[in-house]
């Protein structure tokens, strides 16, 4: 007898969709804010013939065009499965948080090439006005870091853009202080080597998107669930003798999910077995949809020795009937 009963917990329920939608607004003040300052910035940094700033600018470009994207995701996430798309679109937030970390790392190769250029032959940098653009650029992307700071950030879509408005807060708050430094000393430059700090925040943010979201195309366990622990503890449910084909994996951000082929004893009951280990993948591991083949294990084959000519038989268990000779066994 087997029992494979997926289900899905509170996921894909009501409660998400409202907080996908909740997100979704955060994402939209988040993006306006940066898509009005980026603007500004960019007058300002091709004034002042500032690479800090132009820097800056340019990772507000892919700033908004991650949360551009991360809304998109995020619309979509929330429709229903169907058709040959079982799980929906779900899993557009992983390509949408692995995007956001590539643009950070090409971006940051980018800045990298330009400040190690301006490292050997320094222009002259209008420092007053790259200061002033600097700090106004650190209260715009507060308020967009405090906006995005209370959404979701477990989605790893949401995340995505949160790395990005953060990374972006340091640069300005370098940029600040490279500007500082022209004034007070005339070391022009700070304005490269701030460039270079911002390129290595990039590199750290997008490193860490791009392998969080590999681990979920890969079909990684989630970090933080080990699959051997998670088998013992299965293991150690009262009937049950085996557990193999477990399979562990995240199908987006926050919905682990889990299959497994589970033996009990003989005269076990198979859905109270189910039960029971579905209970302590939720209690124990947050696994809320799992797919479960319930089977009995099987009695030892015995064996006799037949009259006559010494050949080995199956011995029939009592109760089980004998074979019919001749017919489909």
């Amino acid at each position: 007898m087997s029992s494979g009963q997926p289900h899905t917990g509170g996921h894909a329920g009501h409660s998400h969709t409202v907080g996908v939608h909740a997100d979704a607004r955060k994402l939209a003040i988040a993006l306006a804010l940066i898509l009005g300052f980026m603007l500004v910035e960019v007058a300002a940094g091709v004034l002042a013939n500032s690479l800090a700033l132009l820097s800056d600018a340019a990772h507000m470009l892919t700033d908004a065009a991650a949360i551009g994207l991360s809304l998109l995701a995020a619309r979509l996430a929330v429709r229903p499965a169907r058709g040959a798309l079982t799980y929906g679109f779900k899993r557009v937030e992983i390509l949408s948080a692995q995007a956001n970390g590539l643009t950070l790392l090409i971006l940051a190769a980018f800045i990298g090439y330009s400040a190690v250029r301006r490292l050997v032959e320094p222009p002259h940098v209008s420092a007053g006005l790259v200061l002033a653009v600097a700090l106004v650029g650190i209260v715009v992307n507060l308020a967009a870091t405090w906006t995005l700071a209370k959404a979701n950030r477990r989605s790893m879509n949401v995340a995505g853009s949160y790395q990005h408005l953060l990374t972006d807060l340091y640069a300005f708050i370098a940029t600040a202080v490279a500007a500082a430094l022209i004034l007070l000393t005339g070391f022009e430059r700070a304005d490269p080597i701030a460039s270079l700090v911002i390129a290595a925040l990039m590199v750290r943010s997008g490193y860490g998107l791009v392998r969080a979201s590999a681990r979920v195309f890969l079909e990684a366990a989630p970090e933080g669930l080990d699959p051997q622990e998670i088998g013992e503890a299965m293991l150690a449910t009262p009937g049950v003798t085996e557990v193999h084909d477990l399979h562990v994996w995240e199908v987006t951000s926050g919905f682990p999910a889990l299959s497994a082929h589970v033996l009990v004893k003989e005269h076990s009951d198979c859905h109270d077995k189910r039960y029971l280990v579905e209970r302590v993948l939720h209690e124990r591991f947050g696994i809320d949809h799992s797919t479960l083949q319930v089977d009995h294990e099987r009695p030892p084959e015995l064996l006799s020795i037949s009259h006559g000519s010494g050949v080995r038989e199956p011995r029939v268990p009592p109760g089980q009937g004998a074979p019919v000779p001749g017919g489909d066994s």
